[in-house]
């Protein structure tokens, strides 16, 4: 589980996500666009639910792991729908073998 940091505050959301989510919103950043992104969360309370983000050029948004976290909230439409937006903008992007290789991507049917 990632702790994203935006604003003053933080959203907990599975790793995967997180690593979609900053792809994302550095494809917006250089493109000069932005978007309002749906992502699954843990809630303070614990549930599940999901956080609504507005990301682009002045987003400065950064992750931490979180240890011994409990399972991570995953939506791979969300996920799928960022690597999507993402590689719209930037087609002609090679893969991401050196970022976040901690974390492991998912394979979509394109």
């Amino acid at each position: 589980m990632r702790r994203i940091h935006y604003v003053d505050s933080y959203v907990l959301t599975g790793d995967r996500t997180c690593k979609a989510l900053l792809r994302y919103a550095r494809a917006l950043a250089l493109a000069n666009l932005s978007d309002i992104v749906q992502i699954p969360v843990i809630t303070e309370s614990g549930s599940r639910a999901y956080a609504h983000l507005l990301i682009g050029p002045a987003s400065q948004i950064f992750s931490t792991p979180v240890p011994d976290s409990p399972d991570e909230p995953l939506d791979t439409d969300v996920i799928e729908k960022l690597e999507a937006a993402t590689r719209k903008l930037q087609p002609a992007r090679p893969e991401w073998p050196d970022e976040m290789t901690n974390v492991p991507d998912f394979s979509f049917d394109i």
